[in-house]
């Protein structure tokens, strides 16, 4: 069965919390799990460095996370987990898909305008403090995406939109230098985020400093979670599960039967201090073999580098020759070469193509070129770019049979036979046989 590249960026911007574990890291981890998927995390310190110009907190922040991740569960055998400033590929592909991006395009990103937003409301000038690396934000994450032509990317819904950023992208470099270079990436967006409460019942949020750090010592845990907000209730007092930020922590750690047991203590009147006591042991039972995996790695940054670097060697299995065409593509090739890159092109060009694209009615349509660069055939819009593909694929290995079934998807071309099209299609398959 063929398999589904997924990405997972993570920002090293701080301690992960409780409310990450609970939140994002867990579920993805057990998602990496899954048969027939290749994943890909990175350590995301370019975007880092957006934020924060703290190098020891960038450092620190890196090491945490990587060892966070690790300890929770992930395996670096079965997934590819690398450094983001590791793969050189991204920063010269972000410089590539720069000259195809508009500036219009970038001006409608919601990071930049909420500062300028918020600017405006100030009465300073619109671009006061906004660096060209916010501004560019989308372009890298568009490099990150499409340096492995990941297919889906779990995003959160105010990141649909730099996903959005990342197909125009790939669709304008494709169009431009006339190849499939690119896949065109899918948003997977994830509804049903866990949310945490903090020790004062906002949600867990390093900027409410209300925070409960994943990997506390095991006495600092049980401190936290004792200062956890709780109404003025009397031991014997029947509580209300609704709205307690320590049933909802629980909640999330615990069985269904659990869960239940500790719902019917509160009907029963649990004494507050009881409660988090039970809450405590029940984090403390499923955090502590991970706590002492993630200090043993704080403890070992030499083993976090070399897992680091072996991830990185991975990917650039993948990105390094993934460039080299590009390059190619865009004209920064050897200049010795240039007879046999003719050559080679014209024999390409030699034989008919599909070219895939989008327009600004947002559809995606594709058409068949002969080797001269004759219209041969010429789609009709389709709302998803696997659609478009789906039916390029039946034209190229069934012929006669899909082109008679696609005919309501397909406009004539004035001039053009229909033996003229088989042909097209029989060459390119006796092509791909060779």
């Amino acid at each position: 069965m063929s398999t589904t590249r997924f990405l997972t960026g993570i920002t090293p911007s701080g301690t992960p919390h409780l409310g990450n574990y609970a939140g994002m890291m867990r579920p993805a981890i057990l998602a990496s799990r899954a048969p027939n998927v290749e994943n890909f995390y990175f350590l995301a310190d370019y975007h880092a460095l957006i934020k924060c110009q703290d190098p020891d907190r960038v450092q620190r922040s890196t090491i945490e996370i990587a060892a966070s991740w690790l300890a929770a569960g992930l395996d670096p055998e079965h997934v590819t987990f690398y450094r983001q400033s590791d793969i050189p590929e991204i920063p010269e592909l972000t410089w590539f898909l720069t000259c195809v991006t508009g500036k219009g395009l970038l001006n409608r990103a919601h990071a930049y305008k909420a500062s300028v937003d918020k600017n405006h409301a100030a009465g300073v000038d619109p671009d006061d403090g906004v660096t060209a690396g916010l501004f560019m934000y989308p372009v890298l994450m568009g490099a990150d995406i499409l340096v492995f032509n990941a297919q889906k990317v779990p995003v959160g819904r105010d990141q649909v939109q730099h996903l959005e950023m990342a197909r125009d992208m790939a669709s304008s470099f494709n169009h431009i230098y006339g190849g499939d270079y690119f896949t065109l990436p899918e948003a997977v967006v994830e509804e049903s985020v866990a949310t945490l409460p903090g020790l004062d019942g906002r949600k867990m949020s390093k900027s409410y400093n209300n925070t409960i750090p994943l990997f506390a010592p095991r006495e600092q845990l049980r401190k936290l979670i004792n200062s956890i907000t709780t109404d003025s209730r009397a031991p014997g007092e029947p509580k209300e599960v609704e709205g307690s930020a320590l049933f909802q922590i629980y909640q999330a750690f615990a069985s269904e039967e659990e869960t239940a047991a500790l719902r019917q203590q509160y009907a029963e009147g649990i004494a507050w201090g009881d409660a988090k006591q039970v809450l405590f042991e029940r984090i403390d039972r499923e955090i502590a073999p991970m706590r002492e995996r993630y200090e043993y790695l704080i403890s070992h940054p030499q083993e976090l580098e070399d897992i680091l670097q072996a991830g990185a060697a991975k990917a650039r299995k993948l990105a390094t020759p993934l460039l080299r065409e590009l390059r190619s593509a865009v004209g920064l090739r050897n200049l010795a070469s240039t007879a046999a890159q003719k050559s080679a092109k014209a024999a390409k060009s030699a034989l008919p193509q599909f070219k895939q694209y989008r327009e600004t009615d947002g559809l995606f349509y594709f058409k068949l070129v002969a080797g001269d660069g004759r219209l041969l055939l010429q789609s009709q819009g389709f709302t998803a770019p696997k659609d478009a593909g789906q039916s390029i694929a039946r034209l190229q290995r069934e012929g006669a049979a899909a082109l008679s079934d696609l005919q309501d998807r397909l406009q004539p071309v004035d001039g053009v036979a229909e033996a003229q099209v088989l042909s097209a299609l029989q060459q390119l398959r006796e092509a791909a046989e060779q």
